[in-house]
């Protein structure tokens, strides 16, 4: 799908399949100037009841006499509209353009250009995603929508912040899709192979550097966490490194850390049979690294950025890692596995070593983590841990401004204690309570050279039931977070 955004002078006479205005809750007109014979329109639909200004509310009318546009259709909007109202406004007008003929749409927002042009290409293509991958398409069933312009009224003089919005919000959008893609593939084609492949085609489209490690490199750097989670499983693991140089090579790089379990099976400590087909999610951290280094590529911000993905399955065969083994970390560490299910901050506290060798600004990790996060915060907020209030409050900002949230749960010393191994450095799990805060605690051992965050994702990264399929989040919030920390 096409996005664009142009000034027009007079845009009830702008010739389009659909003209789409949003009216605010409480109006009975369109607030244009000059647009009489339209507000009379919508005050006689007003009062007859045939629309009410609702947010979200819609009604569509054929070839009305008022406007040019073989269609128009009116979406009701919230009296003072915030960033949220907006998206809810614009989800409900492509949910109707989505059931429509028309190939094209041409979306009006008095007062709210800047606003349109921020969320029309995310909201579109959140709205417009079919996953057809693994599917026989029935190709009379697709919408029929290519374009989607948002329009200005007045000048094209005022129209450059719009622009820059609507071009970031299209390379966010580019972003998220192949995360949700990424996520959605199923555990017997997304691989971790394919994740090393597509990271590498991401490199030679984007003339980024990509390197993948295969087991021997690991075994030869001494990454026994991640390996220790891998030897269970007949699909070699992948550790997967992508750099983007938008800056000076002096200037230290951001780092993300993605969590890429193709499958979890939670190996001998085996997860119970019903929905574990949405293990094949576990993966969506590393899906979200490479969905925010599409948007990075694109978007050309000047900064360092490094993506470090460590993948793997977790599998329970006669070669897996057994309750009770002791494992060597990458940074020397020492690890009593007393739960296998508990295996993505094994192979993140290796990552997280790796990690330090880049001196970074930033490190963020970026993991389907726990369930106990999921039970905290449900489906709205990610988890954020980190011991740094500057780096919280940065990412907590990014996550409002870019409608992907986030919440800041505590990271305390007191709650490591529940780590405690008789027979090893560190346990890897610490028991029911506080199950979220002591496994970001785990991780935060490794973590101690560099400013660090941990976002668990574990309730946001998809969706389950007649809606089943990965969201793409947090992209968009490390898009928006990787952006503020530019050099100017």
């Amino acid at each position: 799908m096409k996005f664009s955004i142009s000034a027009v002078k007079k845009p009830l006479q702008t010739k389009t399949d659909v003209l789409v205005i949003f009216v605010p809750e409480g109006r009975t007109g369109s607030g244009l100037a000059d647009a009489q014979p339209l507000d009379e329109l919508i005050a006689q639909l007003v009062a007859e009841g045939d629309f009410k200004a609702k947010p979200g509310s819609t009604t569509l009318l054929l070839q009305p006499q008022a406007v040019a546009a073989r269609r128009l259709l009116l979406v009701g909007l919230a009296a003072k509209p915030e960033l949220r109202d907006w998206k809810k406004a614009i989800q409900a007008a492509a949910g109707v353009l989505k059931t429509l003929p028309s190939r094209q749409a041409h979306l009006l927002g008095v007062n709210g250009l800047d606003t349109l042009a921020e969320l029309v290409p995310q909201v579109f293509s959140e709205v417009f995603y079919r996953y057809d991958t693994t599917r026989t398409v029935d190709t009379d069933d697709k919408p029929a929508l290519e374009a989607v312009h948002v329009c200005a009224v007045g000048s094209e003089a005022a129209l450059g912040h719009a622009r820059a919005a609507l071009q970031q919000s299209e390379a966010v959008a580019v972003g998220v899709r192949l995360s949700r893609e990424l996520a959605n593939l199923p555990a017997n084609y997304c691989t971790p192979t394919y994740l090393a492949e597509t990271a590498r085609r991401l490199a030679r489209h984007h003339q980024l550097d990509c390197k993948v490690l295969g087991r021997a490199e690991m075994e030869k750097l001494g990454m026994g966490a991640l390996l220790a989670v891998a030897q269970g499983s007949a699909q070699p693991p992948r550790f997967i490194v992508l750099e983007y140089r938008g800056a000076e090579r002096k200037q230290a790089p951001h780092v993300l850390v993605g969590k890429g379990v193709t499958f979890d099976t939670g190996g001998i400590s085996l997860k119970p049979g019903a929905d574990m087909d949405e293990m094949k999610f576990d993966m969506s951290g590393a899906a979200a690294v490479l969905g925010v280094f599409e948007a990075v590529a694109r978007l050309k911000p000047k900064i360092n950025l490094v993506g470090l993905i460590a993948a793997t399955e977790n599998m329970p065969d006669g070669g897996a890692v057994k309750p009770g083994d002791v494992v060597t970390s990458l940074s020397g560490q020492t690890i009593e596995i007393l739960n296998t299910d508990a295996e993505g901050r094994l192979i993140l506290c290796d990552a997280l070593t790796y990690a330090a060798r880049y001196k970074p600004q930033s490190v963020v990790d970026i993991a389907t983590l726990t369930g106990a996060c999921v039970i905290a915060l449900g489906k709205v907020n990610s988890g954020l841990f980190t011991a740094d209030d500057t780096l919280a409050n940065a990412l907590l900002d990014a996550g409002r401004a870019a409608l992907d949230p986030c919440w800041r749960l505590p990271l305390e010393a007191e709650y490591a204690e529940a780590l405690k191994s008789n027979f090893a450095d560190v346990a890897n799990i610490g028991g029911r309570p506080a199950g979220a805060i002591t496994a970001a605690c785990f991780l935060w051992r490794f973590a101690k050279d560099y400013r660090w965050a941990h976002l668990d994702i574990a309730g946001t990264a998809w969706n389950s039931g007649a809606n089943k399929g990965a969201t793409g989040r947090p992209v968009p919030l490390l898009v928006r977070y990787l952006l503020s920390q530019q050099v100017h």
